[in-house]
């Protein structure tokens, strides 16, 4: 069980559009649907899509995931860097997809991991809890089971898993700033997002790890989980990541780059975005669990050249 308490963002609101918001991680159209089935309870009772809430009203979410079975099983490498009762630790490899969807079918992470881990196919995206965005890299946590996966879950609600990320930028970044900008999805391009000031809020630090001239190796800690959120704020910030077709079209490079620099960012074939570390607590423990995967080659290798 998912609880949230309606704030004055939210007040007067419909309940599908205030649940749609509180609860991030899930489409509207998901949240009707546990409307409709009274699995979102609104201070203990059922009510409608369109009824208002206000503030202070307390949000139940227990979400029931219809089983989706259509997911084949593919003999798909995987990186495992850590095992346990409860879950796994992936190093997920730039260009994979998370699971299944409009325009992919095959050869994402859930058919991977229905193949090596056939238990989990019982579970909603087979143990898939967070996700990465296709070309971004890294640590990842799977659940391999229900109980570990409603705790996982509640964690992220709470905002008690720390995510760090490394990047590489067009820019100098000098020590260590925060970016605190609401993020929406642009009406203009329904796959991008944008800061916008009606957006969900959004956190993210960033520190310089080392100064190349026109570029930087940086670490980002976010404290919130929006979709493209580093790509989002660090582009707003004039600091580009490099690769970046959606948030850096024009491929920008900094001045007086050398040919041989050049060349390689201009045949990057992804975003320079690693998932660099992630921290939870125990679910059987009073202890915390931190986990990291090592730059992957081509990053290094675009390093290397600076």
């Amino acid at each position: 069980m998912i609880l949230k308490n309606i704030d004055e963002k939210q007040n007067n609101c419909r309940l599908d559009q205030a649940a749609t918001f509180l609860f991030e991680d899930f489409s509207r159209s998901q949240i009707q649907k546990w409307i409709n089935q009274g699995n979102l309870l609104v201070n203990g009772e059922h009510l409608k899509a369109k009824d208002k809430v206000h503030t202070g009203d307390e949000l139940a979410l227990d979400p029931i995931f219809k089983q989706r079975v259509s997911w084949d099983e593919e003999d798909i490498p995987l990186n495992i860097l850590h095992e346990e009762e409860d879950f796994l630790i992936i190093n997920k490899p730039p260009g994979m997809v998370m699971h299944p969807g409009a325009g992919c079918h095959s050869g994402t992470l859930a058919n991977a991991l229905a193949f090596h881990f056939p238990d989990l196919k019982v579970l909603p995206r087979c143990g898939i809890v967070h996700r990465l965005d296709k070309d971004t890299s890294g640590v990842l946590v799977i659940a391999k089971n229900e109980k570990f996966r409603n705790f996982f879950v509640n964690k992220l609600q709470e905002r008690l898993v720390y995510k760090q990320y490394e990047a590489v930028v067009v820019g100098k970044v000098i020590g260590s700033f925060s970016i605190d900008l609401p993020i929406k999805r642009d009406s203009r391009n329904r796959i991008r997002m944008r800061v916008g000031e009606d957006g969900r809020d959004a956190l993210s630090h960033v520190s310089l790890i080392n100064s190349y001239g026109g570029y930087s190796h940086i670490s980002i800690q976010i404290e919130t989980g929006r979709t493209h959120q580093i790509r989002v704020h660090l582009s707003h910030q004039k600091l580009p990541i490099i690769g970046d077709t959606l948030y850096n079209p024009r491929n920008i490079v900094a001045k007086g780059t050398e040919k041989k620099l050049l060349d390689l960012i201009q045949s990057f074939s992804r975003q320079a975005l690693h998932a660099s570390t992630i921290r939870f607590p125990s679910l059987n423990r009073d202890d915390v669990y931190e986990f990291k995967a090592d730059l992957p080659q081509d990053i290094k290798s675009l390093i290397q050249l600076m």
